[in-house]
């Protein structure tokens, strides 16, 4: 006798997040709650988890408080600060002056964590992330306003400190050890992360 639960019962236990997300955004679409909309929803977030299931994460994600805290808290500075320079760019007189096109190498090759420096970066007024190389763990960066290299250069600096603050919010202990290394080197030994 197996200890192991049944293939779809353990899929819907790990998935119950997923389900009850999925049966939210169901009666919002709809704009109004009923028994119907109710049912209707569950039905299809398990039809949508049982018949297209999500692939396994690996590894999974720690969340550090202080650290995600201090990741929080810039980045909701930098996220009214940006606006509010965006804002006097478009109305001031000059005009926004140049926009470039900064790459960035990084220091880690996780998914997870990519993807949440990518879309923290993307969500600030005047930045966009346009382009991700996972083989070569870089970013290239759309910035709205640069003055000259030094600010260039300021704003990858810029783009360095985010990861540091989102591998130290939510990476695993190898990761924010591999924040001492120069950008584009791997610890010794160590593997991608995640597939």
């Amino acid at each position: 006798m197996s200890d192991e639960p049944s293939g779809i019962a353990h899929q819907l236990r790990h998935q119950l997040p997923l389900l009850v997300w999925l049966v939210l955004v169901w009666n919002f679409l709809w704009g109004t709650w009923s028994w119907a909309n109710l049912l209707g929803g569950i039905a299809v977030a398990l039809l949508v988890t049982v018949l297209l299931p999500l692939p396994p994460v690996v590894g999974g994600t720690r969340v550090r408080p202080l650290a995600f805290l201090r990741f929080l808290g810039y980045f909701l500075v930098d996220l009214v600060t940006s606006g509010a320079e965006v804002a006097w760019q478009t109305v001031r007189p000059r005009g926004i002056g140049h926009s470039a096109i900064i790459r960035v190498q990084l220091r880690t090759d996780s998914d997870l964590l990519l993807t949440i420096l990518a879309e923290s970066l993307t969500l600030v007024p005047g930045s966009m992330v346009i382009d991700m190389d996972r083989e070569r763990r870089t970013l290239a960066v759309h910035v709205l306003h640069v003055e000259d290299e030094e600010d260039v250069a300021r704003q990858r600096e810029s783009v360095l400190a985010q990861e540091e603050r989102v591998v130290r919010a939510f990476g695993s202990a190898t990761e924010i050890a591999a924040l001492g290394l120069p950008p584009g080197e791997r610890i010794q030994g160590a593997g991608r992360l995640t597939p």
